[in-house]
């Protein structure tokens, strides 16, 4: 052996120079032939290694690190320095809103630690990608993390747009003066939320089938394209309902690049770890990959670039990939020294590389999703890609800037007060400018109307359409009083022929569909059962809506209704999914608000089982002002 490495030495193990020459060997190839280039030989390798009796495992995984290396990171285009002081203020006053209410009444409740986790992601958003309605754009469409919606608030109220009256009448709508909801509710808030999001997992799907919903009204030339992306801002422990994850396949193969999932991974639901010993990031990547996803992970923050860098054996990035979730929660409340010995003492080498950190720099450096750099570049690359749609896996620390009050612990999500002594740490690390003999009354800070905080965020906004969230209420109403002609024969009776009321129902919906005026607005939803409800004659007459079109001959082609697909057929045939099916329903029947097209959605569900299935997505339907018909058809 030591023939075959003489340059080695006899101590160096022979794998490790095999290994590192076939990554030199791969960087070669990288740095004269290109990325393309490197994975057709990966590919070939795999079939040559599985020809040879090879059996490979079934990875949808990378490396548990950043997806985007820092040599691709653009420029940030903002100010860090203003940024971080209008993060630090909407920071206190978010929870400050909260503390002041449970003073108040121990019974209001709320939250304090998702927003603390989510803060860095949204304000990227906000100070550079969220836009609003103007210019001939329409807005983008956001679904907020619902227990982050005193940051959203605090926000408003430095924009002006929210008085501090509103904010000490947090989770109290009826008092004198107005009040907020407790979660997003256009319902109670009709000029401010467009989408409901307190039912965990309901604004995944919602999310995805409003993004197919726009492409929907761009094929049928009912709207004009304009580039608008929906944004969906979820939590990791949300994931778990079914919900969440059962429509990411309808997304990738509808090639909905007009949507973004940013998926908050502070690893922590209400009472514990989501995968205390497991990976919710590496699980959520094999999900979303395997559906046909673009999979962005954001896992770092840049204190970590110099030390991957010098990874040159992937020994810190194999530590970073062993080591569960669980354990980097206990890394979140322990000190530096606990830190250095647990995570880098398993190999001399890895001991060495922390040798460039001092204690307090490996208590403190940040994970990705409290970085702005590494969201600016991952917001950046998602609002940039074609063909897919794309989730971004963003690593926080639920209660992120809360001390000892509540960051990185298992209580987190209950921490609602927060006394004197917390609030004066907190006011000093958010250098908020109070005085002690302030802080006793926990008051919320808003700068001057002239201050450099206030006009950066009011000219980021005016730079990006507008303020959001706001609830354009367009209401076009329909183009001319509805022809009663359709309905003439079904009010003269059928003359003593038995008649099903599904039977009239179809007929009826036939003749509003050739309406010259109003029959274009009509959205037929049906979960696979048209054929049961005697609608199959619509499929030629309507067409099914495929933004792809028609790329096969139907088996039933030679006959006069035949199953016809087409890029502006008019009928949503959803297939079996109840819920996807009132989602679209939902997306057609807010139209009038978010498009400024009355659509008028027709759900026709299976009377047997289609409506226990959807319950909660009825609320949320109301709770968005839709309107539209659900009508259980034939069962049996």
């Amino acid at each position: 052996m030591q023939d075959q490495f003489p340059e080695t030495g006899a101590d160096i193990d022979p794998d490790i120079i095999e290994s590192r020459e076939w990554r030199e060997s791969l960087d070669y190839v990288l740095r004269h032939a290109g990325p393309t280039r490197v994975r057709e030989l990966i590919a070939e390798l795999q079939i040559h290694a599985r020809s040879q009796g090879v059996r490979l495992p079934f990875a949808e995984n990378t490396p548990y690190i950043n997806t985007i290396p820092p040599d691709k990171q653009p420029p940030y285009p903002g100010s860090h320095e203003l940024e971080q002081r209008v993060r630090n203020i909407i920071r206190w006053n978010a929870m400050v809103m909260v503390v002041r209410a449970n003073i108040k009444d121990k019974t209001l409740g709320g939250h304090i630690a998702t927003y603390a986790s989510v803060c860095n992601l949204y304000e990227v958003a906000f100070n550079h990608f969220f836009r609003g309605a103007g210019d001939g754009y329409d807005g983008d469409q956001i679904y907020f993390q619902p227990h982050s919606s005193p940051g959203v608030y605090a926000r408003a109220y430095l924009e002006g747009r929210l008085t501090e009256n509103h904010l000490n009448n947090f989770r109290q709508e009826l008092r004198p003066g107005g009040g907020l909801s407790s979660y997003p509710h256009p319902w109670l808030m009709p000029d401010f939320w467009s989408f409901p999001t307190a039912s965990m997992g309901l604004s995944a799907i919602m999310a995805i089938y409003q993004a197919r919903f726009n492409r929907y009204l761009e094929d049928r030339s009912l709207k004009e394209g304009n580039i608008r992306n929906v944004w969906a801002f979820l939590g990791d422990g949300e994931t778990d309902e079914p919900e969440a994850l059962g429509a990411i396949t309808l997304a990738a193969r509808e090639k909905l690049d007009n949507l973004i999932f940013v998926v908050n991974c502070n690893l922590q639901r209400l009472d514990g770890p989501v995968r205390g010993n497991g990976k919710i990031i590496q699980e959520l990547e094999a999900a979303f990959h395997g559906a046909g996803w673009h999979v962005i992970k954001v896992v770092w923050g840049s204190g970590w670039d110099p030390l991957l860098a010098q990874d040159h054996e992937g020994l810190l990035a194999k530590r970073m990939t062993e080591i569960v979730d669980g354990q980097y929660q206990k890394y979140t409340v322990s000190d530096g020294q606990y830190q250095r010995d647990h995570f880098f003492g398993t190999h001399p080498k890895l001991m060495e590389m922390s040798k460039l950190l001092t204690d307090e720099h490996v208590r403190t450096i940040r994970r990705g999703g409290h970085d702005t750099d590494k969201i600016y570049t991952a917001y950046k690359a998602a609002v940039e890609h074609q063909g897919a749609p794309t989730v971004i896996l963003a690593k926080t620390i639920k209660g992120y800037g809360m001390g000892e009050w509540g960051e990185g612990k298992n209580t987190a999500h209950q921490q609602k007060v927060i006394g004197e002594e917390g609030l004066r740490h907190l006011r000093t690390r958010f250098s908020i400018p109070l005085s002690d003999e302030e802080i006793k009354e926990a008051p919320f800070y808003r700068p001057p109307e002239d201050s450099p905080e206030i006009e950066y965020i009011k000219e980021r906004r005016a730079a990006l359409g507008g303020f959001i969230p706001s609830r354009q209420i367009v209401n076009p109403g329909l183009p001319k009083p509805i022809n009663e002609e359709p309905f003439t024969e079904l009010m003269t009776g059928t003359e003593g022929r038995e008649v099903s009321t599904t039977m009239v129902f179809v007929r009826m919906l036939s003749k509003l569909l050739r309406d010259p005026d109003i029959g274009k607005l009509i959205v037929p939803i049906v979960p696979d059962e048209a054929r049961t409800f005697g609608m199959d004659a619509l499929f030629r007459q309507c067409g099914i809506y495929s933004h792809a079109g028609q790329l096969y001959e139907p088996v039933d082609k030679d006959t006069l209704i035949y199953y016809k697909e087409a890029q502006d057929g008019q009928i949503l045939e959803e297939g079996i999914t109840e819920a996807g099916s009132i989602s679209s329903m939902i997306a057609a029947g807010t139209a009038y608000s978010t498009h400024g097209v009355n659509t008028i959605p027709f759900f026709i569900f299976y009377s047997m089982f289609g409506f226990q299935r959807v319950g909660d997505l009825a609320w949320a339907a109301g709770d968005m002002r839709a309107r539209g018909f659900l009508l259980g058809g034939t069962s049996g």
